[in-house]
């Protein structure tokens, strides 16, 4: 499991970061590390998928 969880680490990572935006706008959550966490959360994903992981 954890193999394949490797395997499709973007996808994943893209996922998080979907449900996060379409989360945070519903709580109100704001703040700057958090934007920070997202913007870093949306290059990685993107680079994973890049690479084909």
């Amino acid at each position: 499991m954890f193999f394949r969880a490797k395997r499709n680490l973007g996808l994943l990572l893209t996922g998080v970061w979907l449900i996060l935006t379409g989360l945070l706008p519903l709580l109100n959550l704001t703040h700057n590390a958090l934007t920070l966490v997202m913007q870093i959360l949306a290059i990685a994903a993107g680079a994973l998928l890049i690479m084909g992981r």
